[in-house]
């Protein structure tokens, strides 16, 4: 029987959705072997299957991911925006709104992530980075993931939402074992942690009643300051928000400043030019992001039955977008598994999407990796591995644990 829209047949698009090649946790995965699987997989099929986690469609290819995450006709963020599916615990604007609603939210976002911004937090940032790098490096042995990469972020976010490094830590620490929750699907403690975060997240907001800040310098009073359609932001939406918030900018530098490390361990080469030529280090920073993109569980549902790709996606079916696969996709960048600096087309990778719900944080998330590697390479003459690295797995693609040795500057 053929589609009524479609010029396809419903048996054999009935028969695909029932085939599974590809399984999105395999155990022992390397540093290398996901992208080898995902870089044979391109060959094959840039839309794959997998029968895991209910069942979904897994982006593999540049032009396919662009498309979903582009063409906010067919797809939406509202009913399962990631693979698996763990929104349980209420909605969480911008994310889980489409337009135009979203814009409320992200309208007041971005007015925090300008340049003008950026450039005011900076010292903060770098102070941050040199405070938990010296004692690595002088140390001589560290863990950068455990001893620098978890810790970072948890600095930072407590001078941009203006938080005490501990209650920042305590986020890191919770939004941490939610995510190893969710890998695991163990949905009752994924309910009370994310509960535990909305906890925190409230009492964020009820500080910032009790002691109002300038809504042109806190995220949080911004949000409470909002008026959308002569309305204030409903209070359950401005909660779900700030939650939103707290967590989405935690996990991602966690695993993807690991990476640079590695690479940069495994070229000795490309270290020392970093070090000699440190304005390389911007574009540096952009072709890591591209080879080694965080995010492979991102997803989209179709919101009626549509043709991507030459594939038919049905209504209500969830597609997992692997940003950690489209970027070396070699139909867009070639060559695409080799590291090359200054890549003529390097501003077109969607590490941090592209569109209606691109990453607003990427600025501040560029400026963190940035002064990583130049503090980093300024302080140590060289770094080499001192162990194997261990990985995250699916959602994030990344590492949990790098040994390196330093050798200091």
């Amino acid at each position: 029987m053929k589609h009524p829209r479609f010029d396809v047949d419903l048996a054999a698009v009935d028969a695909r959705r029932a085939e599974h090649d590809f399984d999105p946790v395999r155990p022992g995965e390397t540093f290398t072997s996901a992208h080898e699987e995902f870089h044979e997989l391109r060959q094959k099929c840039p839309i794959a299957r997998s029968q895991e986690y209910g069942g979904f469609w897994a982006l593999l290819g540049y032009d396919e991911v662009l498309a979903a995450i582009t063409d906010i006709e067919h797809f939406t963020t509202s009913r399962q925006n990631a693979i698996p599916k763990f929104a349980f615990t209420g909605v969480r604007p911008p994310l889980h709104l489409d337009p135009p609603d979203h814009m409320a939210y992200r309208r007041v976002i971005n007015s925090f992530f300008t340049p003008p911004k950026m450039r005011a937090i900076a010292p903060k940032v770098r102070a941050a980075s040199v405070e938990l790098l010296d004692p690595l490096i002088d140390r001589g042995w560290a863990d950068v993931c455990r001893e620098y990469a978890h810790k970072f972020p948890a600095h930072v976010f407590a001078h941009f939402f203006n938080l005490s490094v501990e209650t920042s830590q305590l986020i890191k620490e919770v939004s941490g074992a939610y995510v190893d929750a969710i890998q695991v699907l163990d949905h009752e403690v994924v309910i009370r942690l994310s509960k535990r975060l909305y906890e925190i997240a409230q009492s964020v907001i009820d500080d910032r009643r009790a002691h109002p800040r300038d809504p042109a310098d806190d995220l949080t009073a911004a949000l409470l300051d909002a008026v959308y359609e002569g309305e204030p932001l409903p209070e359950a939406m401005v909660l779900g928000c700030v939650r939103q918030l707290i967590v989405t900018g935690m996990v991602a530098p966690s695993v993807f400043i690991g990476n640079m490390f590695v690479h940069l361990s495994k070229d000795p080469d490309l270290q020392s030019r970093l070090r000699a030529e440190p304005v390389l280090i911007p574009a540096a920073v952009e072709e890591f992001l591209r080879l080694y993109s965080p995010y492979r569980g991102m997803a989209r549902t179709a919101r009626e039955d549509v043709v991507l790709g030459g594939q038919l996606i049905r209504k209500d079916d969830p597609v997992a977008l692997l940003y950690t696969s489209a970027n070396r996709d070699e139909r867009i960048f070639p060559d695409g598994e080799t590291f090359i600096l200054d890549r003529p087309n390097i501003g077109r990778h969607i590490s941090f999407g592209r569109g209606t719900h691109s990453c607003p944080g990427a600025p501040l998330a560029r400026f963190m990796m940035r002064v990583t590697l130049e503090e980093a390479l300024a302080r140590s003459k060289s770094f080499t591995l001192a162990g194997s690295p261990e990985m995250a797995i699916w959602a994030e693609w990344g590492t949990r644990s790098v040994p390196l040795d330093f050798v200091r500057a």
